[in-house]
Parts: C-alpha cells; structure tokens; sequence
C-alpha cells in the first residue's frame, strides 16, 4: 500500500501565500453586514470599561474627604460636577459615593451584557457566512483539486480554522477592547491624579511593548506550522476511520496505531514548540507589570508615610489618592499581561483566515459561465470530436477520441485498466475540462452551457456506490427531492431494489449507517442505480454499475436497466463483457486512444484487442496470442506504478 509522505509542508501554503490582508479582508467581506451588533459590543465594551474604572476613583474620595479632612467639593472625580449638585452634609456625601458606586456597578452589569451580545452575535454570524461559503467554494472545485488535498486537510478548514476566526473575533476583539480602555483610561486618570507617581507606575509599558515584539515574531512561523500539522492528524484519522475494515480483515492495528501516534507526535512537538515560547511570555509579561506596582507602592507609600515627596518629586500625595494607584495599577497588571494573549489570538486568526481565503481564492480548470445557457437535450446524441486530456501538463490519458452516439443508443466502453474509460465519461459530465478538441450533446458544446443543467440531465451510477449517512429513501430521493413515495418504490423495483428494502428492520427508513456501512455492496449499488432511475435522465451514464452484486442479480438489474435504456442515450463501462454484449456500438480503448469499434459480433471476428478478453472472460487462456500476454503483463506494471486511469 502506497503510504501519505506526512512529511509534505502545508499542503495549503501555497495559496497561503497568495492572500494579502487576510484579517482586514475578513472585517470588511464578511463583517460589513453586521456592523450593528459589532457596533453595540464596542461601544458598550468601551462603556462597561469605563464604568469598572469608577469605583477606585469614589473610593479615593471617599478616603480623602469623608473620612479625612479634605474638601469634599474639591476632589478630583467631582470638579466637573456643578457644586450646587453635591451634598453639604458628611453623611449626605458618604450616600452619594455609595449611590454613584452602586450605580457603575448596575450600568456596568447593563453594558456588559451589551457589550457579550454584540461580540457574539457579531462572532457567530461572520463564523457561519465564512464556514458555508467555504464549503461552497470547495464543492465547487473541480476534481482535480480533491485528488491532489486530504479529506482531513480540508475539514481542518472547514472546522478548526473557522473555529478560529470565531475566537478572536469574540473573545479576542473583546479582550483587545479591554486592554485599549484599561490601558489609556487607567493612564489617563492616574496623570490626572498625579502625574508624578503616573511616570512612575507606567515606567514598564515601553519594555512590554519591545517583549511583546519579539514575541510575536517568534510566535507567528510557529502557529502556521501547528494549523498544518493538525490537518495532517485529522488526514491520518479520517484515512484510517475510512478504511477500518481493511485495518481489521488485514489484521494491522499495530501498524496502524504506530501511524497515528506518529502524527500525533509530530503535532505534539509542533505545538510544543509553540506552546513553550507562550508559556515562557505570559509569566515574564505578568513579571514586568508587576513592577509598575512594586514601584508604584514603594515610591507612594513612602511619600505617604513620610509625608515628604522623594527624590525629585514636589508636593503632597494624599491617602485617598494613594489607594487609588495601588487599584489602578492593579488592574493594569491583568490587561497588560493579556496583550500577550490577545496578540496570540490574532495570529492564529490570522495564520487561520489565510487558509481559509486561500482556499475561497483557489482557481479549478473548468470554467464556469454564470451566465451560459441551459442544456436543452432533444435526440440526445452525443459527439466526441478529437478529445484529448491528461491530469497534468505533458501528461495524454485521453488522446484524439472521436466518436458519435445516436440518440438513444447504448455505448459500452471496455478495455483493460488504465485504458482510460472512465475519464471519458467524467469529461462529458464536465468533472474535468478537455484540453483539446469537443464534446458535444445535440450540437450545444458541453463547456458553453451551463453546469447545473448539464448534470441535471445526467444519471451517473459510479464504480463506488456511495451512500450518505441517512435512510434509504433520503439516498434514493439524493437529487431528486420532491419525489413521492410511489415513484420511490417504482425506482426502487426497477433497479431490484425494492424487496431487500422491504426486508430491512424499517424498511426505506431503515439507517443507512456512514457511506451506507449497514448495507452489503451490492445492495448499495442498487440504491444507486435506484437513485438514477428515479432521476429520470437523458443520458445514462453506468461505470461499472453492476460490479458489486452476484451473478444472479446482475441478471435481473441488467433486465431493468435495457427497459430503462430503450429510450435515452446510455454509456456503460464493464469489465464483464457479457453485461454489454448487446449494446449498439462497442468501443475498445487502449492507452487512451479508440483500438476497436463495432458490435460484439463484428469485434469477434476482427480477433483483436476486444476478441482477446471475451477469451479471457471464457477461460481461454492457453489460447491467447504471447503479444496480448506481453501487452497486458507492461499494462499491469504501469498500474502498479500509478500510471492508471480506467
């Protein structure tokens, strides 16, 4: 088994490197139309702030002029009050201060709950826009893109990285708002206090400033590195959940779980080296702003106590005032020291919207006209017109194919594996552009109509028959929503359907279980096939359709499917030739390029390429050419190299 290279850098980095602004275009694309909750969650955050300010400043009054002798009136917090609205008495003056506290408190509790409504709704509206339009940017990329990425990889995007921008976009912008009020408003009320002590609490904010510098260069590089190695986990996870049948019918849990613990240590290391520069930052930011107040409590209760300014400073610094340092510069602490976590936030906000943007700004190879006409399919013929493709530049897997298809006539593609069969049909469903030559159905260029209806008047049955997690009346309707429950069980029989439903504990309402895991093989085949009967296409598109179900029931899907293909144009592709035998025209691939055509009997007995695997299929061996032997033996090596398409 082919191993995944874990080692591969981010497998969106390229993209990544891409976006320009990720953060600013984010706040503008996608938090335009929520300005009103963003709005009220600043303006009551600033509010709320400010209001949390206002007790230590009461409480300084109140030391100072109602339990000391100074002038009630000529406090600091009261002189822009008009004095005619403050009371005489002590005792009138001790109920206003606690009036005025009582009142911060209530409109603060008012604001705060303003101020987590707005960052919320602000957050969670901006986190489900980003999310779905994600998602619908990814599911409309062309197949390309999902070969070359890890399902894992893409829910990473999809879940972890928009998670992300949530956080920072409510807890991080609030706590950014926080930081910005306490940080200027405690600055401002401690110059306006006293400006001497003010210089001496705030000494520390400009080496904060360059730590925080060096840490957020530092830091930056590092969270990049951890977003991809949690995408890789979720690949490694979803790989091995995806294939846990294979895991225990090969009896390689062991192997396994070395896998998974590899990635994870891979991941551990990654975020460890992240998580010790954060841990090393947080303690020695909290360190130096506990020195403002280490100073502020030395110098300031010196000047108290002593009543006599030191060193260089002038005049008195009364109790009150004093108090209302030690609490400001308090509370500086904390928001100081949450700049660091802040300044964290952003960067994984910031390392996450690149990927999520990078993907948004992925371009896939077909082209999309919003603007094209609707397929309208009249005869149903179709026309392959020198079509050639390959999955990569200088790469052939189709090569000058050309033929016609009446409408409704059934052509079966055959041939051996990696002849290209498969990549024929998926470029007249458009899952991949041409690159050179056309494909057209009732004259209309399949690439000058529009998508939706190009598929819309397609049935496609695949060689994995894939059910959703859900009931089986949910997979049969997949596509075709408004159905009824009698068109559902007339599909249903069409496709042999219907009596092992009826067998089932709750019959079409019967669970499926994850990709259909409840049902055996061939009976998810037949949900499938019930699923394009009930369509109703005109064109029917079977790769492989009956490969998983037994001889006895192909028998009777093979009866159903020639009532459903009398009237529309159908291509099939088997490897049992016998299913297609009967078809109008028979077209023999080899290396990409049209071998052989004609009908079962006419290709017989040209005893060619077709000839010799109706032999194969009959047990001829021994009478096979050594050409054909060597032909297939080069086939086969080139498939196991993964030079393979069928």
């Amino acid at each position: 088994m082919e191993d995944v290279d874990w080692d591969d850098d981010d497998p969106f980095e390229e993209q990544r490197e891409q976006v320009e602004s990720p953060m600013r275009r984010l706040l503008f694309e996608y938090g335009r139309p929520y300005w009103f909750s963003a709005t009220v969650g600043l303006i009551s955050s600033v509010l709320a702030r400010a209001l949390d300010l206002l007790p230590a400043l009461l409480l300084a009054v109140a030391i100072d002029a109602i339990f000391g002798d100074a002038a009630f009136a000529e406090q600091v917090p009261l002189v822009i009050l008009p004095e005619a609205w403050l009371p005489a008495t002590r005792e009138g003056q001790f109920w206003f201060v606690a009036a005025a506290i009582a009142g911060s408190f209530v409109l603060g509790a008012i604001f705060h709950w303003l101020r987590n409504w707005g960052f919320n709704a602000f957050s969670q509206d901006i986190q489900h826009d980003v999310r779905t339009a994600t998602y619908d940017k990814m599911q409309r990329l062309d197949m390309e893109f999902f070969a070359s990425k890890q399902t894992g990889e893409m829910m990473s995007v999809l879940s972890n990285d928009v998670n992300q921008l949530e956080r920072f976009l409510n807890e991080g912008m609030n706590s950014a708002t926080r930081l910005i009020v306490m940080v200027v408003g405690i600055s401002f009320l401690l110059f306006w206090l006293n400006p001497q002590l003010a210089l001496v609490s705030l000494a520390p904010v400009p080496l904060i400033a360059i730590f925080t510098y060096i840490f957020v260069k530092k830091i930056q590089p590092k969270y990049a590195a951890v977003r991809s190695s949690v995408g890789k986990v979720n690949s490694r996870l979803e790989n091995n959940l995806g294939g846990i049948g294979v895991i225990k019918s090969s009896n390689t849990e062991p192997y396994e779980s070395d896998r998974v613990e590899d990635v994870s240590k891979k991941y551990y290391n990654t975020n460890w080296e992240a998580i010790w520069l954060r841990i090393r930052f947080f303690p020695g930011l909290q360190l130096i702003s506990g020195i403002g107040f280490v100073l502020t409590f030395v110098v300031g209760g010196y000047w108290v106590f002593t009543g006599t300014a030191p060193g260089p400073f002038t005049g008195t610094l009364q109790e009150g005032v004093f108090v209302a340092f030690i609490l400001y510069t308090q509370q500086l602490v904390w928001p100081m020291a949450q700049f660091g976590q802040v300044v964290n936030m952003y960067q994984r906000a910031e390392a996450s919207s690149e990927r999520i943007f990078g993907l948004m700004d992925e371009q896939g190879r077909i082209e999309r006209d919003e603007g094209a006409a609707d397929l309208e399919v009249t005869a149903g013929r179709v026309e392959y017109e020198n079509v050639s493709f390959g999955y990569e530049q200088n790469e052939r897997i189709i090569d000058d194919v050309s033929f016609d298809v009446d409408g409704g006539e059934t052509v079966a593609l055959v041939g051996p594996t990696g002849a290209g069969k498969s990549t024929v049909l998926k470029l007249l469903l458009r899952l991949y552009d041409v690159d050179d030559g056309a494909i057209r159905i009732d004259g209309q260029d399949v690439r000058e109509v529009s998508l939706p209806s190009l598929r819309q008047s397609m049935g496609y049955v695949g060689q994995e028959s894939f059910l959703f997690y859900g009931t089986v009346e949910e997979n049969i309707t997949y596509g075709t929503f408004d159905a009824s429950r009698e068109e559902i069980v007339e599909a249903a029989k069409s496709a042999e359907a219907h009596d092992f439903i009826r067998n089932l504990p709750d019959g079409y309402d019967t669970m499926v279980g994850e990709r259909g895991v409840k049902l055996s093989g061939g009976q998810r085949q037949r949900v499938a096939i019930a699923r394009a009967v009930l369509k109703d296409p005109d064109i029917l598109v079977l790769d492989e359709a009956t490969s998983d179900v037994d001889t006895e029931t192909e028998m009777l899907i093979q009866r159903s499917i020639d009532d459903l293909t009398e009237e529309r144009t159908t291509f099939a592709i088997a490897h049992r030739l016998s299913t297609i035998k009967d078809a109008d025209q028979i077209l023999v691939l080899e290396g990409g390029s049209v071998a052989e055509r004609g009908s079962h009997d006419e290709l017989l007995e040209n005893g060619g390429l077709y000839s010799h695997l109706w032999g194969v299929q009959a047990g001829e061996i021994e009478e096979l050419p050594q050409e054909f032997i060597e032909r297939a033996q080069r086939r086969t090596a080139r498939t196991e190299a993964g030079d393979d398409d069928d």
